[in-house]
């Protein structure tokens, strides 16, 4: 099967892309970049952007399915830009998926779209979709994944994942942003802490690949959003010394009151709204809700509708980390 990734060059696409090469598949990486990273494996790269449409459809030409993970994540930035990127970019995917007559498109959604402010524990699909946000990120990505669920027919199959906190060795994103935080040996979060869900990043690539393969067949995931996790629950502050640990840090967690956090993220938030900074700022409300909640979720309905199992566990997953990590110093 021809099939094209689009953010194929990125932290989850690339891992998608593999394998899926490994199984035989003629893989297409889109991205903005060269996805050099990726010759090794066999998977073809292409260049362009999801809201250059000409470009997205020419890469798309002959296939006969489409992964689509490219998107703009963030706690900040212009919602314009997410808009443009994440739901624009998402109505570009869905179009040519209509005009070349591919007929499976996954789409990578988030949790976040369903996250109000309070804490979610166990929680399956029946959990709304938010119907405001403290951030448009989230807001982008709801606004994409009920584009994707609308999208769904006879000739067009679709569904959306929900992987949370995708982590893993190559990690752009989480990783280095703890790496970050935690220079000093002190890390300061919203207390008290919470059971948070985690995956990772092949895990992730399997949960898309399971599904891409079910809409070949049965198509029992058709028309629906899935969460996918590690199905390993954990505290917070454990999951975040267990990772940093990994990358050979060691922390000390505070707690923070989350009210004084909060007052923080909205005094960042107007700063750097007043003086025009491009930079994203050190805390914001989003930051804040997502750091100070419970958020971990039921995905026996993957498992039941495409056979989802995360195949690696924190344990090892934590193990290929450290190991990445070492391979990367030495070198």
């Amino acid at each position: 099967m021809r099939i094209l990734v689009t953010g194929g060059g990125g932290f989850l696409g690339s891992s998608i892309c593999r394998q899926l090469a490994a199984l035989g598949h003629e893989v297409i990486a889109f991205q903005r970049s060269p996805a050099e990273h990726l010759e090794s494996a066999g998977v073809i790269s292409a260049r362009g952007s999801v809201t250059a449409f000409e470009d997205l459809r020419e890469a798309a030409e002959g296939c006969a399915a489409i992964i689509h993970t490219a998107g703009k994540a963030g706690v900040w930035g212009d919602p314009a830009e997410y808009h443009r990127v994440n739901v624009d970019g998402t109505e570009n995917v869905i179009r040519v998926c209509r005009e070349l007559a591919i007929p499976i498109l996954v789409h990578t959604s988030s949790p976040s779209i369903v996250h109000t402010g309070g804490d979610i524990g166990g929680a399956d699909e029946s959990l709304p979709i938010a119907d405001r946000f403290s951030a448009p990120y989230p807001e982008s990505k709801a606004l994409a994944e009920k584009g994707v669920i609308a999208a769904n027919s006879d000739s067009l199959s679709t569904t959306a994942l929900r992987p949370h906190l995708i982590w893993g060795p190559g990690d752009p994103h989480i990783l280095p942003r703890l790496a970050a935080k935690a220079r000093g040996g002190r890390l300061a979060l919203p207390g008290p802490d919470k059971i948070i869900d985690t995956i990772f990043v092949e895990n992730a690539a399997q949960a898309h690949v399971d599904a891409l393969f079910e809409l070949t067949n049965a198509r029992r995931c058709a028309g629906k959003a899935y969460f996918v996790t590690n199905n390993e629950p954990l505290p917070q502050g454990e999951i975040i010394r267990r990772l940093l640990a990994a990358m050979g840090i060691r922390v000390t967690i505070r707690a923070v009151p989350v009210g004084i956090a909060r007052t923080a993220g909205f005094l960042c938030e107007t700063a750097w709204r007043t003086l025009g900074l491009k930079s994203e700022p050190p805390v914001t409300r989003f930051s804040v809700e997502q750091l100070a909640t419970a958020h971990w979720f039921d995905t026996s309905a993957a498992e039941k509708d495409f056979g989802y199992t995360p195949g690696i566990s924190i344990d090892e997953g934590l193990e290929r980390l450290k190991e990445s990590f070492v391979s990367e110093n030495i070198d």
